[in-house]
């Protein structure tokens, strides 16, 4: 049976129906603002950073006019204003410059760099979480006890080692020592040759193109610059999850399921759930940290990505691509923030966005 409406009365939508799409807009938005800030931050932080790039290109032998005429060559003698002009319309249309060195054009090299940097920080973040949360979750279940102890001592340990350093030492012992991983020699052995371009991820391309020893190889190069990620990384998950399950343990919800009778294993499920928004956020934020900050790793391994890339053109004063870095890690960070912030709200409605 069906209420008849009273008359006179107004009927309303409840409140928050539409409240994911507010959401979603409003980081768009919020989007699209921010990364016209980062674009002009990008443009000035580069071009009133001290230094010569035209001397440092022609050479200390050079003469004043040689540099001169490289200035002129590269655009660097016109107002800072025009340049600017130059840099926008040219984001516009997709032209993020061309390198001083390579002269090649910098959105390609980006496209070619990019993959292997995602490749490695996505399967290191992977792993921190994974070893990180299943640590922290032990010390948060046992607190106090054994098991908890040996989770602090891994999370002090390796907290305190530089990703750089936990490389080399694992590249000793598996590789010199044991015998068992691979030469820190990049993404593939010298003798082997990347295959047909694809994805620009070579493990993905190998499957593509059917070649499975490439495949195999391509992994076992992985191995170590994503287990030195991984488990520095790791610790900072382990101290998070700790923290958060520990205090999901403690908290009304799990002290009335079991009060219910419930078993452990569905106890602990909530527990987990009550405490994934801040773990779903912490892989985000580490994830978008390593995008422009492990480029000492890519160095240590030879891994060819955007950090070594990007670290390469700053000893080089190669403007064009500092300028790309500072915009491309920019860019992804707050593109990962947004993402976050949408997938939190979802997970957690009770989450009010400001």
């Amino acid at each position: 049976m069906a209420l008849a409406p009273v008359k006179g009365a107004v009927l309303r939508t409840p409140r928050g129906v539409n409240a994911p799409w507010r959401l979603v807009l409003g980081r768009l938005g919020f989007l699209v603002a921010a990364l016209f800030g980062v674009m002009t931050l990008s443009f000035l932080l580069v071009s009133v950073t001290p230094g010569d790039p035209a001397r440092l290109i022609a050479g200390p032998l050079a003469s004043d006019s040689q540099v001169e005429a490289i200035e002129t060559e590269l655009g660097l003698d016109r107002p800072l204003g025009e340049r600017y002009v130059d840099y926008v319309s040219g984001l516009v249309r997709g032209d993020l410059g061309v390198s001083y060195y390579s002269k090649q054009p910098i959105v390609d090299e980006i496209a070619s760099k990019l993959p292997a940097t995602l490749t490695l920080v996505l399967l290191s973040v992977v792993l921190a979480a994974v070893i990180g949360v299943l640590v922290g979750s032990v010390g948060a279940y046992f607190r106090g006890r054994w098991p908890d102890s040996v989770g602090r001592l891994f999370t002090g340990i390796f907290q305190a080692v530089p990703d750089f350093f936990l490389g080399l030492i694992l590249i000793y012992l598996l590789f010199f020592v044991a015998g068992i991983a691979p030469a820190p020699a990049g993404q593939l052995a010298f003798s082997e040759s990347p295959p047909p371009k694809v994805t620009g991820a070579i493990p993905i391309d190998a499957l593509i193109a059917g070649d499975m020893a490439l495949f195999a190889s391509s992994l076992q190069h992985l191995v170590l610059p994503v287990l030195t990620l991984g488990l520095v990384y790791a610790a900072y998950f382990a101290k998070t999850a700790r923290t958060t399950v520990g205090r999901a343990l403690n908290s009304q919800q799990v002290h009335f399921a079991r009060a219910m009778g419930l078993k452990e294993r569905t106890v602990l499920r909530y527990a987990f759930v009550e405490s994934r928004t801040t773990i779903v956020t912490y892989a985000g934020v580490i994830f978008a940290a390593l995008l422009g900050g492990e480029a000492i790793v890519e160095k240590v391994f030879a891994w060819d990505g955007i950090g070594t890339w990007a670290l390469n053109g700053i000893l080089r004063l190669d403007l064009p691509v500092v300028q790309g870095m500072v915009l491309v890690a920019g860019a992804l960070t707050l593109i990962t923030y947004t993402l976050l912030d949408i997938v939190v709200g979802l997970l957690d409605p009770r989450i009010k966005h400001a």
